[in-house]
């Protein structure tokens, strides 16, 4: 029995698995959800074992638990060590769900016709890094994995992997590998195939405005005393200009600037914006001016408010005037921007323009370096060829907006660029209600990652 022949008659297997992983409920964010953190390690634990891998294990840390596992065939041959994630965002607010977001049930879309496995966690990142762990039973059944393999499936992505640095660092003859595939990103489209080359940083902060010691008539007070939602407000807008260039001083400096060819290079990427405005229910695309939609998700800075609150939000009316607000806002970065620099930058402007009449907190939460990998290694080759013997088209390179902060550890701390082997799709909802991931997709991923080991064998012993 072939490796591809395996995959296809133990689809329905892998399928019932994933939904198993999915009803796991494991928001790393909220530490009501700590228990099902937890179980989700041990589900991935207990999946490594039996797909054939040794020496699985939870190394634990400060926080939770990374799965590790391995199976080295032969130490004369390439290692690849996997990277992926078990935790998932939060899924609020649940009311804009269309199904209960950890009881995951398939349905057909335009873009999924074969059907779409809707639950938190089906894209991000439960239904990709599993597709590896399926990848690798299918190849040791046949009793052909062609190179050694390392798994590291953490449980803090979504929230910074804020413990990962600290493993990785201590743990650097035990992660030792050739190359790290990753499939935490996604592919223009299963016609289009694509591999992520580009990442951006990320910089999180929380900002809280503190007007009067407490909640005030705003009758009473309303016009004499300051309002902290208000100057909130202000203060936010004040981030950007008229052509959404961002205003905090020295955040551009060390923006790279790239050439004409190269930015044609990069907009030469199949993309429809009439399609994508439509996906969206969107007049227009909005953004940095002089740059296009793919340049402004790819290779610009943003500056984003995740979440603002404050102030009387209950059904009916509460004449309040506010003592505090809150913001939650991001700032995804390109290369060259370090990200702790950049918050150093926010804070220091943030409360340079806070007026007299408020005070302000700036905490940063979590953030993460940009990363962008070569197209001329082994690894990216592999994954070209792995893509085109199950796509029948050669992968084309892309840059993602959004961000992974180990990439940039990868390279820093094991000197290996990551394979970002996504298969995702950028309309899967991710981090949103009714987030989504392709059946057709899972099982693709997995032909093609078994096919990326035959591949990384051959380029790496050339």
């Amino acid at each position: 029995m072939s490796v591809k022949k395996y995959i296809q008659d133990n689809q329905e297997k892998f399928l019932n698995e994933l939904l198993d992983l999915l009803r796991i409920p494991s928001v790393s964010a909220d530490p009501k959800f700590k228990d099902d953190v937890f179980a989700a390690a041990e589900f991935v634990r207990e999946s490594l074992e039996k797909a054939g891998a040794d020496q699985v294990e939870l190394c634990q840390t400060a926080g939770y638990p990374i799965v590790y596992g391995e199976k080295i065939v032969d130490p004369s041959l390439p290692t690849v060590l996997v990277y992926g994630h078990y935790d998932v965002q939060p899924a609020d607010p649940y009311e804009l769900w269309d199904s209960p977001p950890f009881e995951p049930v398939i349905k057909t879309t335009p873009r999924h016709p074969e059907g779409a496995i809707f639950a938190r966690g089906s894209a991000d990142d439960k239904g990709q890094f599993y597709m590896h762990v399926k990848a690798f039973e299918a190849m040791m059944a046949n009793e052909d994995l062609p190179c050694n393999i390392k798994f590291m499936i953490e449980g803090e992505e979504e929230v910074g992997s804020e413990h990962l640095d600290i493993f990785v660092k201590e743990n650097k003859e035990k992660l030792k590998a050739d190359v790290v595939l990753v499939s935490d990103t996604h592919m223009i489209s299963l016609e289009d195939p694509s591999v992520t080359v580009g990442l951006r940083g990320l910089s999180y902060m929380q900002v809280e405005v503190t007007g009067p010691n407490r909640d005030l008539h705003s009758g009473t007070y309303g016009g004499a005393v300051a309002n902290p939602i208000n100057i909130l407000c202000k203060m936010i807008a004040s981030l950007q200009d008229e052509n959404n260039h961002i205003t905090i001083p020295g955040f551009y400096d060390k923006v790279e600037e790239y050439s004409a060819e190269y930015r044609k290079a990069l907009n030469d990427a199949p993309f429809d914006l009439e399609a994508y405005k439509k996906e969206l229910d969107i007049n227009d695309v909005h953004g940095e001016a002089g740059y296009s939609t793919i340049e402004r998700v790819g290779i610009r800075p943003t500056l984003d408010v995740n979440g603002i609150w404050g102030g009387y939000t209950g059904e009916g009316a509460k004449t309040v005037l506010p003592s505090k607000a809150y913001a939650k806002i991001s700032m995804r970065l390109v290369p060259n921007q370090d990200h702790k620099e950049i918050s150093k930058l926010f804070e220091a402007h943030f409360n340079s323009i806070a007026p007299a009449s408020v005070k302000v907190k700036v905490t940063p939460h979590h953030g993460g370096q940009a990363a962008v990998v070569s197209t001329d290694t082994p690894g990216y080759r592999a994954a070209d060829l792995a893509i085109q013997e199950a796509f029948g088209k050669k992968a084309i390179p892309t840059r993602e907006g959004g961000s992974i902060p180990i990439c940039s550890l990868f390279q820093q701390e094991l000197g290996l660029d990551p394979i970002l082997l996504g298969f995702g799709l950028d309309t899967d909802a991710l981090h949103s209600p009714n987030e989504h991931y392709g059946v057709k997709n899972y099982y693709m991923g997995i032909e093609t990652i078994a096919l990326f080991f035959k591949y990384f064998k051959e380029q790496a012993n050339k």
